[in-house]
Order: C-alpha cells, then structure tokens, then sequence
C-alpha cells in the first residue's frame, strides 16, 4: 500500500510538471490566466462623447466621438476573445458618466468628465490604458496611425512602441510610410501610473483615412492589430 501510494504520488507530480511545461511551451498569455494576483483587466478609452463629439470628418461630417466608439467596442471585443477583460471609461454615445442629453449639454465640464474618466481606470486597477481617438491637421495630406504615451512613463513608451509597430503595418500599406510612438502632455496619460498610450487612429481631415475610418471592415482590421499589439506587450512586460 505505502509503495502504491508513493507511486501514485510520483505520478501526480510527474503530471503537474507536464502540465506546467505545455503551459510553458504554448506561452505566457495563456499560462497568465491561471496566475493567481494577475487581473487581466484592460481600460479601453472611448475619446470624446456626449456634449464633446470632438473632431469631424472633412467629407461626411462624421464625429471623432462616433468612430471611437465603433473602434473601442470592436478592440474590446479583440481583447475578450483572447482572454481579457475589459472595462470601458464610457460605453454610451454620451459622456462617462450617467447624463442624459439635454443634461449634457447643459452641465458639461471636460475636467470633471475627464476626472470620471480616471475613475474609472483607478477603480479597474488594469495591466494597461488605451485610449482611442482620431487626428486633425491642417494640411488634408497628413494620414496614418499615431501613438503617444506619457513622458514620463517608461512602461507607456514601451506600450505605445509595440502598438505604433503593429499599426505601422497599416500604415505602410495604406500610405507608404511609417511613424514612431511619441511622448506628449495628456491627462489620460498622465492621470495614473498605469501603463497608457493614446492610439490616434487616422487622419478624419484627409478624405482617405476619413474614408477608411468610416468602413466596418477596415476598423475590425484596425481593432485586432491593436488588440493583438497590446497583448504582445502584456506577454512580454508581465513576464
């Protein structure tokens, strides 16, 4: 019995360790959602909304606010399906917070609405931050994907630089040429410690990135580059 016993525990602890080497092998995004103390929550930053449309296409009138939206849900979605959850800083056509439109628009403050916003991110305590948002530029020939991150922020430049590579893929594709991640002074950034970067996904003053960023198909693509990019650097910086 004793033998049969030590048999049988050798088994099992030749077992855990298989068990641990094929979650080894098949990679840290997956072994991570058995790691206990790890959430694996992300903040996804619908730019804008409400009272605050932000900026507009130059064709079609559309708002910033509507297409980060649109993008947000579809790179949360991304997210989900690989294992992450995800908590929005609003999820609605309005503000963060519960307004309704008339109260909007009446009682809108961008530094209480942006300071919901960093409640938000704080009561969520996430592995990361994006926020996502469109550009404007006087020139109609500026297009493309661009990045920022916090100045300050080390783990934020190496967020913003993983997701500037993936998206670089895109925009080499659509407008020949690359960009790099870039430092700035933003609240969303800056208004915690968290790992944060802001994706400016395309150019709503250039007619081509306008067109692109108002096609379902092309914002999937967008959403799961960036989804994909994000949980590179998870896999890497949580190691």
């Amino acid at each position: 019995m004793i033998i049969l016993i030590r048999k049988r525990l050798l088994w099992t602890t030749a077992a855990l360790l298989a068990i641990a080497a094929v979650l080894t092998a098949l990679g840290f995004a997956i072994a991570a959602a058995y790691s206990p103390g790890i959430r694996k929550v992300i903040v996804i930053d619908a730019g804008h909304g409400g009272a605050d449309g932000g900026v507009t296409g130059v064709n079609t009138g559309v708002t910033e606010a509507e297409i980060n939206l649109a993008v947000a849900r579809m790179v949360a979605s991304e997210l989900n399906a690989l294992g992450y959850e995800t908590v929005f800083t609003r999820e609605g056509d309005g503000e963060a917070g519960a307004f309704s439109e008339s109260e909007e628009a009446a009682l809108y403050n961008k530094r209480e609405e942006m300071q919901r916003r960093r409640d938000v991110i704080v009561n969520a305590r996430p592995l990361c931050v994006i926020s996502i948002h469109c550009n404007n530029f006087p020139s109609p020939a500026r297009r493309g994907a661009q990045v920022f991150y916090s100045a300050g922020s080390t783990a934020g430049k190496e967020l913003a630089a993983v997701v500037q590579k993936g998206l670089n893929a895109l925009n080499t594709a659509n407008t020949g040429r690359s960009y790099s991640a870039l430092g700035g002074d933003y609240y969303i950034l800056n208004c915690t410690s968290y790992p944060s970067a802001i994706v400016e996904c395309g150019f709503l003053s250039n007619p081509e990135d306008e067109k692109l960023l108002t096609d379902d198909a092309y914002r999937r693509t967008l959403a799961s580059v960036i989804a994909v990019s994000v949980n590179e650097y998870l896999s890497t910086s949580l190691k």
